[in-house]
């Protein structure tokens, strides 16, 4: 296997994008490793690597909360429908 790079971690992102929950969320953790292997790495772009650690925990955190909007929650969040709470 490859040392990671940032690129490689892009590239993660944005296949994660394509992906059901559970593979989705398995490249994305993978990503968040190779980001913090990064982290090490004195040639790496530190600035830009924070930026795709943000950007990682931000995704990680829309896909496994996608589900939740889902499941009919919209209800609750938007007053205006007849429905909600």
């Amino acid at each position: 296997m490859t040392d990671p790079t940032l690129a490689t971690v892009e590239r993660a992102l944005d296949r994660a994008a394509d992906l059901e929950t559970e593979d989705a969320v398995a490249v994305l953790q993978a990503a968040r490793d190779d980001v913090r292997t990064l982290a090490d790495d004195s040639e790496v772009d530190e600035d830009r690597r924070q930026e795709l650690a943000t950007r990682l925990d931000q995704r990680l955190r829309e896909v496994t909360e996608r589900d939740a909007y889902d499941s009919g929650l919209g209800a609750a969040m938007n007053p205006t429908e007849d429905d909600a709470p």
